[in-house]
């Protein structure tokens, strides 16, 4: 039976360009570093990886990925100030989402819940 999600790793061209990105814009922190390769981030209770040879995967096919946020309008203007590829704010009953691309083409999602 599956408990949780171990982990996501998204396939990356130059693994310091994605982490440059992903710790300078997004603003996350990197935690495990397993190799020049291979570099984690920790996002709530799972692990984001940057993996410059994953099997199965190309740069840039990566997606499915959303990353919860306080503040969707100011998330979404650091990633537009940054040069990233970034869609309009849709409202949906639920939540607010916009998707963006990173250096590689690699898909993502901003989402924030509504209250």
């Amino acid at each position: 039976m599956i408990k949780d999600v171990a982990f996501i790793a998204y396939a990356v061209r130059d693994v310091p360009r994605a982490v440059a990105f992903y710790r300078d814009v997004l603003g996350l922190q990197p935690s495990e570093s397993f190799s020049e390769e291979y570099v984690e981030f920790n996002v709530g209770s799972v692990a984001f990886a940057v993996d410059s040879s994953p099997p199965g995967y190309e740069p840039g096919s990566c997606s499915g990925l959303a990353f919860e946020v306080d503040d969707i309008v100011k998330a979404r203007e650091r990633l537009i100030g940054s040069g990233a590829e970034v869609t309009e704010i849709f409202e949906f009953s639920p939540c607010r989402a916009c998707f963006a691309r990173d250096p590689d083409g690699n898909r993502f999602a901003l989402h924030q819940r509504k209250t």
